[in-house]
């Protein structure tokens, strides 16, 4: 593991993988192995801890070892609850996706700066007994978009060749609850709505980061062009086509052959990013200042000291420091402790 970055302004990058990019970075990461628990139970996988550049990175496989958890299984607020207590500030998480429209091409990068929340099994929020209201307008972080954006940018693959890739800065994703694909008059209800991704993991996952106040942003991996898209019809004059006849496991063949080229693409953006930031003391400052880090100010509605004592230690590493006045700490309350961590070497 690389030696500490004692300089970053307390910047530490949580990266999320998703399908694919999971399991690429789990096998390029070694360091310190945090097995965590939280009151919302453990999360998909033991955090490894390690340093890019000097910068603190913690690694979590978001559907866990052996990709066992499907996207509604995924337990998002123990992830989010146990990269908090971890320290992590910022988080850059990947994930696979359909593109629902012909400019994002398979193999592509997209930094996301919308969402659509179709999900509707998933706990979508930490606070259940207090009423807290986050803004979330702007669902990703601004700063680390703009990181991402410039790098890809600069081409991620080097000098423009056959090979270079194709980084997006902008998409709406519309996250479905899963686990099958679209219908395609679903897919086709989506690009109406202005979709421009399809995708299972982004929610509740950015707006349970927003509410522990950890800046958030996704490098969505293009892998098909979602059931919307047909095979072009003949030319006009040209003989009847024989009618398409559906191939059932034609999507899952093109995202198969497309997830390992967008995963290699995306993690030679992420650490660019990542070796970006470690080695500028200004960008640092300016993670340091995004808005998600202030989310709680004015977000707690309720009378603080009326919400259960028990409820505030429980969830204390989100808001303690909302409940520094003794007027408003709830009897009994003392100190910020957080559930046992247990960390050991890979």
């Amino acid at each position: 593991m690389g030696e500490s970055n004692t300089s970053g302004k307390g910047i530490k990058i949580g990266l999320i993988g998703g399908s694919g990019l999971a399991d690429a970075m789990r096998a390029q990461t070694e360091g310190v192995r945090h097995e965590v628990e939280t009151p919302f139970g453990r999360p998909s996988d033991a955090i490894i801890e390690t340093a890019w550049d000097g910068l603190p990175v913690y690694f979590l496989s978001r559907h866990g070892a052996g990709h066992l958890l499907g996207p509604s299984q995924i337990p998002f607020r123990a992830n989010i609850f146990a990269l908090k207590q971890l320290g992590v500030t910022h988080i850059i998480a990947s994930g696979a996706v359909g593109s629902l429209r012909e400019e994002f091409k398979p193999r592509d990068l997209v930094i996301p700066d919308q969402v659509i929340d179709k999900t509707y099994r998933r706990a979508g929020t930490f606070f259940e007994k207090a009423a807290v209201h986050v803004e979330f307008a702007e669902p990703f972080c601004p700063v680390l978009r703009r990181i991402l954006i410039e790098e890809g940018a600069s081409n991620v693959s080097g000098e423009p060749s056959a090979n270079s890739v194709k980084v997006h800065g902008r998409g709406c994703y519309v996250c479905m609850e899963g686990p099958a694909f679209s219908t395609r008059a679903e897919s086709l209800m989506h690009r109406l709505w202005g979709g421009d991704l399809i995708g299972m993991t982004a929610m509740p996952e950015a707006k349970l980061a927003r509410e522990a106040e950890m800046s958030y942003a996704l490098v969505a991996l293009v892998t098909d062009f979602d059931c919307w898209r047909r095979a072009a019809g003949p030319k006009p004059g040209a003989p009847a086509a024989v009618p398409e006849q559906h191939e059932p496991a034609a999507l899952l063949k093109e995202i198969i052959a497309n997830l390992q080229a967008a995963t290699d693409n995306g993690i030679r953006l992420i650490r660019q990013a990542v070796a970006r930031i470690a080695a500028s003391g200004e960008l640092q400052a300016q993670l340091a200042a995004s808005p998600a880090q202030r989310a709680l100010q004015l977000a707690i509605w309720s009378d603080k000291s009326r919400i259960p004592a028990d409820d505030v230690q429980l969830l204390a590493p989100l808001w303690m420091k909302y409940f520094e006045k003794a007027a408003e700490l709830p009897a009994v309350v003392q100190g910020d402790a957080a559930p046992a961590r247990q960390a050991h070497p890979t």
